[in-house]
This record gives structure tokens, sequence and C-alpha cells, in this order.
């Protein structure tokens, strides 16, 4: 199952939930409608009442509905406002102690070998058990939490395998689907809340006729607790098989069983229960048991138990760890297999491209290490401050190969940013300048956690103060449309904290030009050498259609169509509003557009990693050639 089919069934997911919630509202009003007969001295004479039951069913679905949207208004804002209703407080570097800092590295190096933003870390300081959690919308706004419990006692391997349980998590559409769970349960528990006031009512006389308003409080407690079961096995339900495929794509993405194994063996004689009041809400959401064990607990667990994972994780061990390569063979990767045979070219590259959307393996992880140890210490340490970020952000902008271009881009930058900014940006150029280029977009990703630590309005200035600096170039390359797209991406969620990207389109008939648009543009960019001829643009514009559905059926332009880099931009918005099928279905396109003539250049690779990304499709960064080996090549067939 690939990472578009994960999305689907985490769809599919929420139609079941939606179906189990309403199967546990009927029952619940119906307990109410009984409850309110005994208020009323009817029952066990007369037990239909249409107008009574009406009545009820009304109350109580306005009353978990208001429940409900209360709370989901309240995580419209996205993952933060979890970790921080669990006491999580946000990890910021220059305060972590060691071992924060081992947590943020281990993060870094995830984020960037599954090609998403790098998370925000919370770290919850007064749980002292071992658990960790990952909420959000999409891969773009997702945040970690993690105990300080975990810190302690966890080995490097051992919080390297949670991290890597929690990213399955984020790469598999859970997040969205546990936030949903977590908005629509809340309107249960509402009913348990409103019995318990009640109860706390000692207003009315125990010699009025009918049920005291007291005791209906109590009843309502006891119906809540019908809502409080309801919620725990419709968590149980949705919960536990993805347990089991986060701890199998752990293993996966790090090759290591044994950390996860020792993390479990330490949870057996140890414990993951946290103390917050809100660990009953998100229970479902961590990594071990949140809650106290009980005979309650035992029987309508979100989690697996604890033998069975590790003896799940154990047979992942025995059948597949010596197909696996070891940590010595991937802690040095080849050009062949970061590049998955671009050089050589294959008919099979579009699928296998495919199937590495959204998936971590330790080849992208080691090549992740890599990059990031190239990266100067003032490169590493600057991405995590404030000021050295923002420079970060403008030095990728400036031109370095024409200097009298960077002269009127560093003219315009000191209108409208402080000195030392300035300054900063210009000594943070030189060494970036110095670099791979490869290094870019991870660059990028390095910043974006302390950037979004700006308000919205900062947020948006940072954009437009890049937009400024691209527009002082004369003209916008392609590497300026790329960077733009993505850093507006990466700080959208900062931007504008309550937008949710939902599903639009459903069909190919919805998004035909707009996927038209891209591919011509892929094709252009993968023909721009002086050698190209419009024949061969044509030809892999057209390949690439006719890879998408029902392409038969659909009008195809005689020649690839034109456009500007901001219709490009309008289309790519479109396109991330349409099913995760039909994201495979352009993503596949695009690669097969990129990679027919068997040679993807840097400028390819850079546009098809951007395009993924903004429809929150995460490439691994093993998409861009090694550029640095290319050149070296070319320059010794050239000498020979």
């Amino acid at each position: 199952m690939n990472f578009f089919e994960h999305q689907d069934r985490a769809r599919q997911n929420t139609q079941q939930l939606i179906g189990l919630f309403s199967l546990s509202i009927a029952v619940m009003i119906m307990a109410i409608y009984i409850a309110t007969l005994f208020l009323f001295r009817m029952a066990p004479r007369v037990w239909w009442h249409p107008g009574i039951f009406l009545y009820v069913a009304g109350i109580t679905i306005i009353a978990i509905a208001i429940g409900s949207l209360y709370k989901i208004a309240c995580l419209r804002e996205g993952g933060s406002v979890i970790a921080q209703g669990l006491g999580g407080r946000l990890l910021l570097p220059e305060m972590a102690d060691e071992q924060g800092q081992q947590l943020l590295n281990i993060v870094e190096e995830m984020a960037i070998a599954s090609g998403i933003s790098v998370p925000q870390v919370y770290l919850l300081e007064r749980e002292t058990s071992i658990n960790a959690f990952a909420a959000g919308f999409t891969p773009n706004d997702a945040v970690i939490g993690v105990t300080r419990g975990t810190l302690e006692h966890l080995s490097r391997d051992e919080l390297q395998g949670v991290i890597g349980h929690e990213f399955s998590h984020i790469l598999n559409g859970d997040m969205r689907l546990n936030l949903r769970l977590m908005g629509l349960l809340h309107g249960i528990l509402f009913i348990y809340l409103t019995g318990e006031l009640l109860w706390r009512i000692r207003g009315t006389s125990r010699e009025d006729k009918g049920l005291p308003l007291w005791a209906f409080g109590l009843a309502l407690m006891a119906i809540g607790g019908i809502g409080l079961l309801c919620g725990r096995l419709i968590k149980a339900a949705v919960s536990r098989q993805r347990e089991f495929l986060a701890d199998a794509s752990a293993v996966q993405f790090t090759r290591n069983p044994n950390g996860l194994t020792g993390v479990f063996e330490k949870l057996q004689q140890m414990d993951s229960r946290l103390i917050s009041p809100g660990a009953e809400a998100a229970s479902h959401m961590f990594f071990g048991n949140a809650l106290n064990p009980s005979f309650w607990e035992n029987m309508f667990s979100t989690h697996p138990p604890l033998a069975e994972r590790i003896r799940r994780v154990g047979g992942l061990n025995a059948r597949n760890l010596a197909a696996m390569p070891s940590r010595n063979q991937v802690g040095s990767p080849s050009q062949e297999s970061l590049t998955m045979g671009f050089a050589g070219g294959s008919s099979t590259m579009p699928g296998r491209i495919i199937s590495q959307v959204g998936s971590v393996t330790p080849e992208h992880f080691a090549h992740a290490q890599a990059l990031l140890s190239q990266l100067p210490e003032s490169l590493r340490l600057g991405a995590r401050e404030q000021q050295s970020a923002m420079a970060i952000a403008f030095a990728l902008t400036l031109d370095t190969e024409n200097l009298q271009i960077q002269e009127r881009q560093i003219t315009w930058l000191r209108e409208v940013q402080p000195a030392d900014l300035v300054e900063k940006t210009l000594e943070l150029s030189n060494e970036i300048s110095q670099l791979d280029s490869r290094i870019r977009l991870p660059l990028v990703d390095l910043a974006v956690p302390i950037l979004r630590q700006n308000s919205a309005k900062e947020c948006q200035r940072l954009c437009k103060c890049v937009h400024g600096l691209t527009v002082a170039t004369g003209s916008l390359s392609l590497w300026h449309f790329v960077l733009q797209l993505i850093l507006w991406h990466r700080l959208e969620p900062s931007i504008n904290p309550v937008s949710t990207t939902t599903v639009e389109f459903t069909s190919i008939e919805q998004i035909w030009p707009d996927s038209l648009l891209v591919l011509s543009v892929i094709a252009r960019v993968g023909h721009s050498q002086p050698d190209a001829s419009t024949e061969d643009i044509a030809y892999a514009f057209r390949s690439g259609v006719f890879r998408l559905p029902k392409a038969g059926e659909q009008e195809k332009p005689e020649k690839p169509p034109s456009c500007n880099f901001t219709e490009l931009k309008k289309s790519i918005e479109r396109l991330r509003l349409a099913t995760p099928k039909l994201k495979q279905a352009l993503v596949d396109a695009c690669a097969h557009t990129v990679l027919l003539d068997n040679k993807v250049t840097p400028s390819e690779a850079d546009l098809l990693r951007a395009i993924a990304m903004t429809l929150d499709c995460p490439i691994p960064p093993f998409l861009n050639p090694q550029r640095g080996v290319s050149k070296q090549k070319q320059s010794s067939s050239k000498q020979s």
C-alpha cells in the first residue's frame, strides 16, 4: 500500500468513523429517552411517546453538535493546540539541553529524508513516562510531542524508532483522522459533562413529584458513560491496526528493529501513562497507552498489547532483516541508489517514484544525514535562530552569478530591512554559494520551524520580501519560483492557521486544464537546452498526458499550452484540492514526463519536488541528482 492508498484508506476510515459516531448517538438518544420516561413516571405504563422522543432526539443531537463543533473549532489551529493542552512547551533550539538537541537533530534528519516540512517539537516537561504523539492536519503543519521521560530513558536508536513511528502517522494520513475523532467524540463527552453539572445542582427538593433533577443528572452521567464506552470502542476500532502499521513503518525507516523492541521492553517495566487531564481525549494519538491500566482500559484500549507489538516487530526482524542492507552499507549511499538509476533510465521508474512518495528508507535517511553533514556549523545553527533563518531565506534568493543583479537586490533589501540583517544575508550567501546546490531545499526546511514562530503578518512580510528580491532581478527564474512556492506553502500554517485543505475535485475532468498546464511546464523545463526542438517538448508533453486517467476521453491541445508562473501557481493551488488518487495520477504523469528522455536536470528535479510537496505528496530528496558529482564527470569527460 503506497502513500496515496493510505490517504484514501484514511478517508474511508473517516466515513466509518462518522457511521460509528451516528450509531453511538442513536444509542444515547434511546437511553436518554428511557430516562426521560422514568423522570415523568410514564414508564413502564407507556413506552412510546413520539413527541417526547422527537424532543429528546432534537435536544440530544443539538447538545452533541454543540460539543463537537466547539471542539472542532478549537482544533482548527492544528497540532500545536493539542500539544499545549497536554502541557507541552515548544522546544526551541537555544533553550534545549543536550537531550533536546538530540531530539531536534533526529526530527530534522527524518523530515529531510521524507521530504516534509520539519515539524515543530513540543516537550511535555512534567511527564516522566515514555510516550510521544504526532498531531496536525497535513504533513505540512504537523507537530511532534515527546515526554521528558522519553528523552531521559531512551537511547538514540530507541528514540529514533519512536520518532519513526510518529512520522508514519504523519505520512499515512492518521493525524487528520485522529483530530476529527477527537472533535466528534467531545460531543458525546458533552452529555456526561451536562449530567455532572445537573447532579451538582442540589436546589430541587426530593419531595417534588417525579425524579429529582440531580438524579436526572446522575442518569445523564451514566448515559455519558455509555458515550464514553462508545468513544473507546471507536478509538480502538480506528487506532489499533494503524499502530501496527506505524511500528512496521518505523522498522522500515530505521532498518533497526532492535531500537523499537527496546522501547517496548522498557515500557513493560516502566510506564507510558500521562498525568495530564487531557490524556483521555488524546489517548488514541500516543505511541503507547496514555491512560491508567484497568479492566475497562484493557477491554477497549486504543493500543495493541505490548507483547503483541514486540512479537510483530520481532517477526519483521526475523523475516526481513536478512534482506535489508546493513547500516554500514546504508551509511554511504551511492549515486545509483540515491538517483534510483536516473542515468540508465527505466520504464518502471515513474512507478518507483510513486512508491517512494511518503516513504522513508535507510538510503533516504543516510542521504539526509550526508546532506546535513555538509552544512557548516554556522548554517546549521543559523537555521535555528530567528534573524539568521530570515537571512537564509533572503540569501537563497540572491543571484550569486551576476554581481550587478545581486547589487540591485541588496540595494532594494537595504530599503526594507535593517542593516544587520542585510549584512547577515550577505555573509550567509557567501557560505551557501560554496555548497552543493542539492542542499538548498533542505536548508529551507531547516529554517521553517523557527520562521513559523513569527506572527502571520511577519510571515507574510517575509514572503513578500523574497518576492521583492526576485522582482529586483528583472526576471523570474525557475529556482525563484520553486523557492517562493515552497516557502509560502511551508509557512501557510502560520499565515492562515485555520485554513485546511478539503477535497473538492473527484474527477479528472474537473482538473484537466490545470493538469495539462503543469505537464506543459515540466516538458518545457526538461527540454530547455539549445538543441531541444519543439517536437521533443510536444512528445514529452503528450507522453505525460496519456498517463492521466481517462486521457483518451478528454480533449487534448495540438501543442503544449503556454503560461506564466502566476498561472502555474493558480493551477497547483487547484490541484491541491483533488483526491489522493488524482494526485497520484498527476505525480505519476509528471514523473513520466521528466524521465521520458532518461535524463533529469537539476531544474526538473527541483520543479517536480516542489509541485509534489505543494500537493502534500512528500518526495524524498533522492530525486535531486548529485550535481556536484555530475559536474565533475562532465569536466573530466571534456578534458579527456
